[in-house]
């Protein structure tokens, strides 16, 4: 199987049936008709390969990224635009995608960024809470319902094709904080890299954007020297 057709098994065939803490819903983009089309048809576009990539780890999906598209910090507008995938959703920007594809712009485009990267998430599945996103650790009983949904996403995505020497944490507080420590006990990957998350950047850092674009440029332009 490709890069690609290992992607797509894996990620319809996750079961969104988790049990979780009150008030605590979950957001499974992957049972949708439009939303399946599209996810089929990036990650053809650009992994239809054999060949392996260093893995970027962001949080959770989000509800206006890849809770819509399905698609790791890729939304409607910036999929149409950056990788001429037209989709019928609404064309909204998320701020982090924005972001992701100022650096991958950087690094050469999408076509050339895929080809040696894989952007995901340790959880596979977000979360919503009072309407709003909600992070996998932002709560002990849900960090502690879903954590080994986490070690199990880890496990089942490496065998795509990855280079282990190194992974990427998109976010450079708890996300690496927690990716590290489970690092340490199941040795996923030989080092974890902390990078800024988009978010943040976006939208405390925004004056310094390009500074943390060529932080990001610089840290994965190591990984393929």
């Amino acid at each position: 199987m490709t890069f690609a057709e290992q992607v797509i098994e894996y990620h319809f065939s996750i079961d969104p049936n988790w049990t979780l803490p009150d008030g605590i819903s979950i957001l499974y983009p992957y049972g949708e008709k439009d939303v399946q089309n599209v996810f089929v048809e990036f990650y053809s576009k650009y992994f239809n390969d054999h060949n392996k990539r260093y893995f970027l780890f962001g949080i959770n999906p989000g509800r206006f990224g890849a809770g819509v598209t399905g698609i790791p910090f890729t939304d409607p507008k910036t999929l149409e635009k950056e990788c001429t995938i037209y989709n019928g959703f609404q064309k909204k920007n998320e701020l982090s995608s924005i972001f992701v594809y100022d650096f991958i712009n950087a690094l050469g485009g999408p076509r050339e960024f895929y080809t040696h990267f894989y952007i995901t998430s340790l959880c596979p599945l977000g979360f919503i809470k009072d309407e709003k996103n909600y992070n996998y650790y932002d709560d002990k009983k849900l960090y502690t319902a879903v954590e080994q949904k986490i070690i199990d996403n880890i496990n089942s995505q490496k065998v795509f094709g990855c280079h282990e020497k190194v992974a990427f944490s998109m976010g450079k507080g708890k996300n690496f904080q927690y990716f590290k420590k489970l690092n340490g006990t199941y040795r996923f990957f030989k080092e974890i890299v902390p990078l800024p998350h988009p978010r943040w950047v976006m939208q405390y850092r925004l004056k310094s954007k390009g500074e943390h674009v060529l932080t990001y440029k610089n840290e994965l332009k190591k990984a393929l020297d």
